[in-house]
């Protein structure tokens, strides 16, 4: 089976003259590495393809294959995360994540928990300022957390975040949108425990892997898992196994992730952010559809390897998920187009 491979390299972006935090959520050349000799081991034939243009010429040119393997971040707009899904969907040639919706949805975290706030999940109030009227509009009181409403990887997340002043949120809130060119949003300051749940699998398929809570430590940034706190992570920050079976939290913090991965209709494997308020009680802060891959820096690698689950056998899950997906709609087709691309 011919597997390609989209991604979005860091160094090509590099050498473009891009910056390192504008070019922090792309992948390093270890990670295409690791995932391709993963794939080649479970006996699949890789293709390298590369981003989004790389995949325009090469569908341009005839070219094709049985899966994409997608984990092309892209760079420009809202639907950047969208582009190598939607593409792919016109060619009718599958690929493993989330389908265009989900990545444009959760890539604004706005809409996202405007979404999972409607359907119940537990997330925290919020604002999403475009404006000076709309920091008026904010309704709850400080202290407040504000982040650019469409960046990953900790981008323009600093101890800076975190204002305690009413007064204050207005120019900070200013100043981050014009370093991001961006709306931005406003929380409540969440002050307790902070988890990231692993999961698999699709719809009532999805489980969770187990979770991990993210400890700073001496040195780090604090308060917050910023930017900083993230590029520097193995030094910065400790990842504590934590299991539900001993820590009623963590029961609700895996329970608030699974509502929110199958409510959002993410698919094969990712990753849910959430952080504790006073009442120890976890509140959905992010969802990522589209995690990182790198074996020992990415969070989601990080948490396979506390719970003892090898690199190839997390690529060997996020495959056996994405191909149940094909060859259940591919039965739902009369199984014709499947057939048309070779799959088994």
């Amino acid at each position: 089976m011919k597997i390609g491979l989209a991604y979005d390299l860091r160094a090509d972006y590099l050498a473009a003259g891009y910056t390192e935090e504008e070019t922090a959520e792309f992948d390093r050349a270890d990670t295409i590495d690791a995932l391709e000799s993963a794939l080649v081991s479970l006996g699949y034939q890789t293709d390298r393809i590369g981003h989004v243009r790389h995949l325009m010429a090469r569908l341009a040119a005839g070219d094709r294959w049985d899966m994409v393997f997608n984990i092309a971040e892209g760079m420009h707009g809202i639907g950047r995360e969208a582009q190598v899904p939607a593409m792919l969907d016109a060619y009718e040639i599958p690929y493993t994540f989330s389908d265009p919706l989900v990545m444009t949805l959760t890539l604004h975290k706005g809409m996202t928990k405007h979404v999972l706030r409607d359907a119940g999940v537990s997330t925290t109030d919020f604002t999403v300022v475009e404006g000076p009227q709309d920091v008026r509009r904010v309704a709850f009181g400080p202290p407040y957390f504000i982040k650019p409403v469409a960046e990953g990887t900790g981008k323009g997340v600093t101890p800076d975040s975190i204002v305690r002043r009413r007064d204050d949120l207005g120019a900070a809130c200013r100043n981050l949108r014009v370093a991001f060119d961006q709306p931005v949003l406003v929380e409540p300051f969440l002050s307790g425990r902070e988890f990231t749940v692993g999961l698999v699998g699709t719809g009532a398929d999805a489980r969770v892997l187990g979770t991990m809570e993210v400890l700073l430590l001496k040195h780090a940034e604090p308060n917050v898992y910023s930017y900083v706190n993230k590029e520097r992570c193995e030094e910065l920050v400790s990842y504590r196994l934590v299991r539900p079976q001993e820590d009623a939290v963590v029961a609700r913090a895996e329970a608030v992730a699974m509502e929110a991965w199958r409510v959002l209709g993410c698919r094969d494997a990712g990753r849910v952010d959430l952080r504790c308020d006073t009442q120890q009680d976890p509140m959905f802060m992010e969802v990522n559809p589209l995690a990182g891959l790198h074996p020992q820096h990415s969070d989601l690698p990080i948490l396979c390897n506390l719970l003892g689950i090898a690199y190839v056998d997390l690529i060997e899950q996020i495959m056996r998920s994405a191909l149940k997906r094909v060859r259940q709609q591919a039965g739902k087709k009369g199984g014709q187009a499947f057939a048309r691309r070779g799959g088994a």
